[in-house]
């Protein structure tokens, strides 16, 4: 069954991630928009582009390399088929710095709180 894969937005409408991708090059953007139709459209899609982040209960992280960048786009799942993709950034580490989990966690709290009391 494909899975559902929306943007998380602000109160105001603003979208985050949708922001990060649209400011990327449009070769990026097209292998970003390639790999969450991937996603979307498997079962189970390879570890090497959708996994479980290690270290959190229920983060979830998109990984697309781009000639040399290495972007990650971090979700969580609204459900068992809906993708809440929260927090988009480029890799520059070798470990996800704690300030980019936080921020994907922060919009997942104002996400779920906004859905239970519109």
């Amino acid at each position: 069954m494909p899975k559902e894969i929306r943007l998380y937005e602000t109160a105001s409408g603003n979208s985050p991630v949708g922001k990060f991708i649209h400011n990327q090059e449009t070769k990026a953007q097209a292998k970003i928009i390639a790999t969450l139709r991937q996603i979307q459209e498997t079962d189970h899609p390879p570890h090497r582009i959708f996994q479980k982040m290690t270290g959190t209960p229920d983060l979830w992280e998109v990984r697309v390399k781009h000639n040399t960048n290495i972007y990650r786009l971090l979700s969580f799942f609204d459900g068992s088929q809906i993708i809440i993709l929260t927090h988009a950034f480029q890799k520059k580490t070798q470990k996800t710095p704690s300030k980019e989990i936080d921020t994907a966690k922060q919009r997942k709290a104002d996400y779920l709180k906004r859905k239970i009391t519109p």
